[in-house]
């Protein structure tokens, strides 16, 4: 599969080493704080906010630093104002990208991504221009150890999700936007906290991707996006060659 699946282990890699690791925690609390402050700084009471601290216990951010960032959602407490938006284009080898970012100013930001995009080789197009390309859907996880692939499969039926793709670690379980919070609390009662709940893009339309020079030319690309403070999430198409995959997991 393209995208997401392929991508998640090389970038888990890439983002476990300690140079990027406080990076990491400075987005994961970012998304924390909008989530805190677009809703009730209680997680009980704001799935999105909920969903933020899961995928930073999933990245082991200590929970002085989780708490910091509730804190600074809290009205009165902190007053910038971040603003999510969407970037797309292309990257080596002709790679649809969605870059999303959360910025408290848009002129650095915009500028910034686009030099990224030049630079190694990509072209950053207009909104709308890469996105026929997936299709938005509710993403959750869960580890394989939760339920057997029959089991999460009827699990997820009767949550009202459409798909679960089980591999040898992973449920991963899609469902229509707009129900992902209900699934969630359904499939919550049955197997606890998903180590992931979002928003994503799933891959309709893959490009695949054949050479090393190429798909290595693309790794450093997304790696440049994300060294961005202001990008959250880097989503592309490739769908890599198994052998070149895994000459980069190597």
């Amino acid at each position: 599969m393209a995208g997401h699946s392929q991508f998640k282990n090389i970038m888990h890699r890439k983002g476990a080493q300690d140079q990027m690791r406080a990076k990491i925690f400075s987005k994961l609390a970012r998304e924390i704080t909008v989530a805190a402050k677009t809703g009730l700084p209680d997680p009980a009471a704001n799935p999105r906010l909920r969903s933020a601290i899961l995928a930073a216990r999933a990245e082991n951010m200590p929970k002085d630093n989780i708490e910091r960032a509730i804190k600074k959602g809290t009205p009165g407490e902190d007053n910038t104002v971040y603003e999510e938006i969407r970037y797309e284009g292309f990257g080596p080898g002709n790679v649809a990208v969605i870059v999303e970012a959360l910025t408290d100013n848009r002129a650095r930001t915009a500028p910034n991504l686009r030099s990224i995009f030049s630079k190694k080789g990509g072209n950053l197009g207009e909104t709308g221009s890469v996105t026929f390309n997936f299709e938005r859907v509710g993403l959750i996880e869960y580890p394989l150890s939760v339920a057997d692939a029959d089991a999460m499969f009827e699990a997820i039926l009767e949550a009202g999700a459409n798909d679960v793709e089980s591999d040898e670690e992973t449920h991963t379980i899609y469902c229509n936007p707009d129900d992902l919070f209900t699934v969630r609390a359904a499939l919550e009662a049955k197997f606890g906290d998903p180590a992931v709940c979002r928003l994503d893009w799933k891959v309709q339309v893959a490009t695949p991707i054949t050479d090393l020079e190429t798909a290595e030319k693309l790794m450093n690309f997304i790696d440049a996006l994300n060294e961005d403070d202001d990008v959250q999430r880097v989503t592309t198409n490739a769908d890599i060659a198994p052998e070149i995959l895994e000459k980069l997991n190597a």
